[in-house]
């Protein structure tokens, strides 16, 4: 025979278990979000690191020819390739920002699933307390 109390556990039950697939749901749309930035910051240092060795090349003609005008010239191509780092040097700050601030975000859920997992705990009948970590996947 089935009680309320069975019947409201099963409830309960399969709440949790729609919000823990919901929040892994989530978690995996944010790592993907994540990696896609990651992803898409190595492919524009990428291009800003190719563009400056064609530069860096163009430099070195220059520099070969020994002629005034071609030596004139690499002062603006060396202007362009430390523009060029300055990017790439802001592209990767913006990148650890984000890649930390993820992380720090990560761990903060994780500290409120171990404080919550604290609030399971329970004693046995000698007093013995039992830490009961349930991680949400």
């Amino acid at each position: 025979m089935t009680t309320v109390a069975d019947s409201s556990s099963g409830a309960e039950q399969s709440s949790m278990d729609y919000d823990a697939d919901d929040q892994a749901e989530v978690e995996e749309e944010e790592e993907s979000e994540v990696w896609k930035t990651i992803s898409k910051s190595f492919q524009q240092v990428q291009a800003i690191l190719d563009q400056n060795r064609i530069l860096i090349q163009q430099v070195n003609e220059n520099h070969q020819s020994k002629i005034p005008q071609n030596l004139a010239k690499n002062v603006a191509l060396i202007r362009d390739i430390n523009i060029n780092i300055s990017k790439v040097a802001s592209i990767y700050t913006e990148l650890s920002t984000n890649f930390s601030g993820f992380f720090h975000q990560s761990r903060g859920e994780m500290k409120n699933q171990v404080e919550y997992a604290a609030d399971a705990t329970t004693t046995d009948g000698c007093g013995i307390h039992i830490f009961m970590f349930y991680p949400q996947m």
